[in-house]
């Protein structure tokens, strides 16, 4: 009876474990973002209800330029224009939100760097990248 306990107890242990080991690696963070204008935070990539998210950290600070956007650089060098940043607020009342986290259209494969691209100026005001390309696998 007391052996059945313990062996009951240790597989529970076991399994959660593993369900913490697979969270995690189901976790990515990029490097810290360097660029003209932004020079601070990091990027995570986690899978949510099947679909890839970004979420940008804490730290990360808006630039200050007019029109900044998330950009996706693949393993290939192809680059895809993606949300804005910033989302105006209706009417001017309420303060203006910011797109901290985006969900990755299935026609990007994977992603080597994330960037913050301003669209006015044509122009990357900071990157950060996963020291591997990071697959994506939309369910």
């Amino acid at each position: 009876m007391i052996r059945s306990t313990i062996r009951t107890a240790l597989l529970g242990l076991a399994a959660i474990a593993v369900s913490a080991t697979l969270a995690q690696a189901q976790t990515h963070t990029s490097s810290k973002f360097s660029g003209a204008k932004v020079n601070a935070g990091t990027v995570t990539h986690t899978i949510k209800d099947g679909k890839n998210v970004l979420t940008l950290s804490s730290d990360f600070q808006v630039p200050d330029t007019p029109d900044p956007h998330w950009q996706i650089v693949d393993s290939k060098g192809n680059t895809y224009l993606l949300q804005r940043l910033g989302v105006k607020s209706l009417g001017g009342l309420a303060k203006d939100r910011i797109n901290t986290t985006i969900t990755l259209p299935a026609y990007i494969k994977d992603v080597a760097k994330v960037q913050i691209y301003c669209a006015w100026a044509e122009a990357v005001l900071g990157e950060a990248s996963f020291s591997a390309p990071m697959m994506t696998m939309d369910k």
